[in-house]
């Protein structure tokens, strides 16, 4: 199982695959990785050698945000957002969808479980509602 910057890149599959377990690596920037670094596409993870693995970590340090530099670019951007009090800031402050999605139904994954708002009738839910 070879580590490039920190992060384990499973060993068994093709080094196209295991690199996209790279925070900010996906399948195009993969292949951009894998032609700059002069390797070839079908090789294991496992079989690479360790001037291959400098090369990727070289790239990756020199050209790109990856993993915990790209985590903290987004996570500052998002918090300029709030600073602002942009419509985009106060959706990420609220945890509603920000991109303009509708959340009179769905939206479910942002706005999490549903909560019942009001009055409720029955004695015994009632009862279970004040035990949580």
């Amino acid at each position: 199982m070879p580590r490039i910057i920190g992060v384990d890149i499973p060993g068994k599959k093709r080094i196209e695959y295991a690199l996209r377990y790279i925070y900010g690596i996906g399948p195009a920037k993969a292949l951009e990785i894998i032609e700059k670094a002069h390797i070839s596409k079908g090789i294991l993870a496992d079989d690479l050698t360790d001037e291959n693995i400098a090369a990727i970590t070289s790239l990756l340090q020199s050209e790109m945000l990856v993993e915990g530099d790209l985590r903290r670019a987004v996570a500052g951007d998002i918090r300029r957002l709030q600073a602002i009090h942009s419509y985009r800031g106060t959706r990420h402050r609220r945890g509603l969808p920000c991109r303009g999605q509708r959340t009179k139904t769905n939206a479910r994954t942002r706005k999490g479980k549903k909560t019942t708002v009001g009055a409720i009738r029955d004695k015994t839910q009632r009862r279970l509602a004040a035990s949580k």
